[in-house]
């Protein structure tokens, strides 16, 4: 699949129409969805009427933009006016939103083509894509393993060829963490970037969208689209949103002022895999050979993240998913005897375990005997590594770390261990927790040529550097490539 510049050029000089471009993808995704899944829902008449829409602009001489007409898969928990949304849970089978999601209103008035909604865990709950309620996502490198989650479906859907770009939402590394291990790129911006309006709520303090590509421009045009201050979400940040694409340069920093990389030290070491640690070292000493300065950071509140993160997201989630209750909207349980029977069975036979697993844990430590004992020193961990990272941004443009200190596992091998699934977001869930950006993008395969990935973290709204440092990496190495599918 060619990138998203290609695409556009080819586009704009006649040589293919968005038609033609839009059943190549309609037809890859028809050619491997049956070993992958990474849709749970095709929409191809939909996609070829928006690809008609481009044409049409093309043939009466108008100017394109440089999404229009280029396939995309969405996440299935953002709101498609008219198309159901699930987000992967049978509590929301049958759910076709009324509004529109502003991030896919934006996408379609920049003329994207949506091929389809992407499979997840249900309400982006887990890191495997095996608790969909409507069955687990291959990974396109080893189809017995996971893609990671919880987007997995977009990962492994930009990763097989079955769309150029998709667009994903990230709590606690669902962005990045299946971006590591499908061998793509995966962006979460800083926290208020992107709008949530119309992105069905997980954890609302740690919920962000972003994009996923092939590339690091591919990942920055899109970020370049979605990105901006809404007011229908009162947490959007209203700040001037910069040309990201143009700011990427083979070179990292200047003459006058070399460009400062950050180690965090506690993510590598123990708990990681010698190959991931290995594939980091050596993107360490390509950074080096970039011009950059290297820095060993500390952050050693680090370490309590991800204790901190399953009281505050789960917390969260309790609260936002109470909403689900077979009134409203939804599926609701047959033939109750009375109202609170009809609660209690909706959501029993509605969620899964894992969604069942942190509504029990959210709703405990939100309980009247425990939430100063839980939630609130949860929150004051989340300040420390707030603070952790403030005092390494005093000293470094951007900091790197592993994305996940495994690669793909098979599937249902951690199914009885959700303490171990939780810890593979190790890397990743700090970030969430103080707002920043980070990405993840390939930086080697291991022994049995499954992908590794490399997070590159930034300040609050440094999502520049960030892609800065990511690009200039990508170009000066080689792991860019397809799955054999």
């Amino acid at each position: 699949m060619a990138s998203i510049r290609e695409l556009h050029n080819q586009l704009v000089s006649k040589e293919r129409s968005a038609t033609e471009i839009t059943q190549e993808a309609l037809a890859r995704i028809a050619a491997v969805e049956p070993q992958l899944h990474s849709f749970l829902q095709v929409t191809a008449d939909h996609a070829l009427a928006q690809a008609q829409q481009v044409d049409a602009k093309l043939a009466a001489g108008e100017k394109i933009g440089l999404l229009a007409g280029i396939p995309i898969g969405i996440k299935d928990n953002m709101c498609t006016q008219g198309i159901p949304t699930t987000c992967a849970s049978k509590i929301l089978e049958n759910f076709v939103p009324p509004y529109e999601s502003t991030v896919t209103a934006k996408l379609a008035a920049a003329g994207a083509v949506m091929v389809g909604k992407t499979n997840l865990d249900e309400f982006a709950m887990g890191g495997s894509t095996e608790n969909s309620a409507f069955g687990a996502t291959a990974n396109p490198w080893d189809l017995t393993r996971i893609p990671g989650g919880s987007s997995g479906g977009s990962a492994a859907a930009v990763a097989a060829g079955e769309c150029v770009v998709s667009i994903g939402s990230d709590t606690g590394g669902s962005i990045r963490q299946p971006a590591a291990l499908c061998g793509v790129v995966g962006m979460k911006p800083t926290y208020g970037l992107v709008s949530r309006y119309g992105l069905v709520a997980f954890a609302s303090s740690l919920d962000q969208i972003g994009p996923f590509g092939r590339s690091v421009e591919d990942a920055a045009i899109l970020l370049q689209e979605i990105a901006g201050h809404d007011p229908k979400d009162s947490t959007s940040l209203k700040v001037e949103i910069p040309d990201y694409p143009s700011l990427l340069k083979p070179e990292l920093g200047t003459k006058a002022k070399k460009f400062r990389v950050g180690v965090i030290k506690e993510t590598l070491g123990e708990g990681v895999a010698p190959e991931i640690e290995q594939a980091v070292m050596q993107a360490i000493e390509q950074f080096k050979a970039l011009g950059a300065e290297i820095r060993e950071i500390s952050c050693p509140q680090f370490r309590y993240g991800v204790a901190a993160y399953y009281i505050i997201a789960p917390s969260e989630a309790s609260a936002n998913l109470a909403r689900y209750d077979g009134v409203k909207y939804g599926f609701r349980a047959q033939s109750p005897a009375n109202l609170m029977e009809m609660y209690t069975k909706t959501r029993a036979e509605g969620f899964g375990p894992e969604v069942k697993r942190r509504i029990m844990i959210g709703t405990y430590t939100l309980s009247a005997g425990y939430y100063d004992a839980y939630y609130l020193k949860a929150q004051k961990v989340r300040t420390l590594i707030k603070q952790d990272f403030e005092k390494a941004f005093a000293n470094v443009d951007v900091l790197i770390s592993p994305t996940s200190p495994t690669t793909a596992f098979k599937a249902g091998e951690k199914a009885d261990d959700p303490l171990g699934m939780y810890l593979l977001d190790l890397m990743t869930i700090p970030v969430n927790l103080a707002g920043l950006p980070g990405l993840s993008l390939p930086c080697g395969f291991d022994a049995q040529g499954l992908p590794i990935g490399l997070q590159i973290i930034g300040s609050v709204l440094r999502e520049d550097l960030v892609l800065q440092a990511a690009y200039a990496y990508e170009q000066a190495t080689d792991w860019q490539r397809m799955p054999d599918l």
